[in-house]
């Protein structure tokens, strides 16, 4: 079983004696740097100039510094900008800049796990990974509750590396849900293959393929879209919030017996052992190169593939139907 922290395992005056820098203030950077700031902790933000990220900063009471200058400044150091540009912006600006005795800390273990960021000896390495977006992480704090985490140390030079950790997630809010331990190379590779596999390349296939099959023998686009792809909301909803069970107890007798009758003629035997194929690709660092090296081409193929996807019947026809739906909005 995953040890787990709550509040009495952290010790929030840790933190307040330190300085703790956002590096990126987009909605995660947001949310950290507001529930670090509400925590009592001392906050300095670094955002681009002349991007909305940088007029919300301002908007919220920061005074936003340039990377180079927010690393100086502080004692820990909190990466939150997209995946494909922390190396770039670590290298550049924030690795010139690092003192012994620095925390590095991450969100998501991307650059870590995938050599990306090769961090001094002399630092410390550990994450806190909330398990929502940003906006959630927010909202519960302030309404006095919180959303799970997960902690993983990489690197202890100082000794008291998970000290820090457990005090930067009780100041966000992490420890009043429950903080998971775990390592940089779980987190980053479960992480991946949910994407890929099941929760964005998993279920929008899934999705098309379902109204692409309605479509093609003959039923109205708009009826496919209804049971394909928005009634999917209500069938996560009760997973999400009584799990699988609890979903099957709440939904038809019929549509429970097609469930067991039928899904696992769509997540067959070949179904599997694609996703153990996903999962390889994951863990050799297959992905992580070709991501890598598709950023640095400019994204060509990746642009391509998502203008693509937007072409696609169902858009069109989601567009329409949601446009009659005010409660959307």
């Amino acid at each position: 079983m995953a040890k787990i922290y709550y509040d009495k395992d952290a010790d929030l005056e840790v933190l307040k004696q330190k300085r703790v820098a956002i590096i990126g203030y987009g909605i995660q950077g947001r949310a950290q740097g507001l529930n670090l700031r509400d925590s009592g902790i001392d906050v300095v933000v670094s955002e681009l100039k002349d991007t909305p990220n940088y007029e919300q900063a301002v908007k919220d009471g920061f005074n936003p510094l340039p990377a180079p200058e927010a690393t100086k400044q502080a004692d820990v150091i909190q990466i939150l900008t997209q995946d494909h540009v922390q190396a770039l912006v670590y290298n550049k600006s924030i690795a010139p800049n690092l003192k012994k005795g620095n925390s590095l800390v991450f969100s998501h273990g991307f650059n870590i796990r995938f050599k990306q960021i090769v961090p001094p000896d002399d630092v410390d390495v550990f994450m806190v990974a909330p398990k929502s977006p940003g906006a959630l992480v927010r909202r519960m704090y302030e309404e006095g509750k919180g959303v799970p985490c997960l902690v993983a140390i990489y690197q202890d030079t100082t000794g008291k590396a998970l000290d820090v950790a457990l005090s930067y997630a009780r100041a966000i809010g992490g420890t009043r849900a429950g903080v998971i331990e775990t390592t940089f190379a779980e987190e980053t590779e479960t992480d991946l293959f949910g994407e890929q596999a099941v929760l964005c390349g998993g279920v929008t296939e899934l999705i098309k393929a379902g109204f692409d099959t309605l479509i093609e023998a003959g039923y109205q686009p708009e009826i496919a879209y209804f049971e394909c792809l928005h009634e999917l909301k209500l069938i996560t909803d009760l997973i999400y919030q009584y799990g699988m069970e609890g979903m099957r107890n709440r939904v038809s007798d019929t549509a429970e017996y097609g469930d067991y009758t039928r899904g696992k003629r769509i997540i067959n035997k070949r179904t599997r052992k694609e996703m153990k194929n996903i999962l390889k690709e994951i863990t050799s660092g297959k992905f992580a190169k070709e991501w890598i090296d598709e950023n640095k081409k400019g994204c060509i193929n990746f642009n391509k593939m998502r203008e693509a996807d937007k072409e696609h019947k169902i858009e069109e026809v989601g567009k329409s139907l949601r446009s009659l739906m005010p409660w959307m909005e």
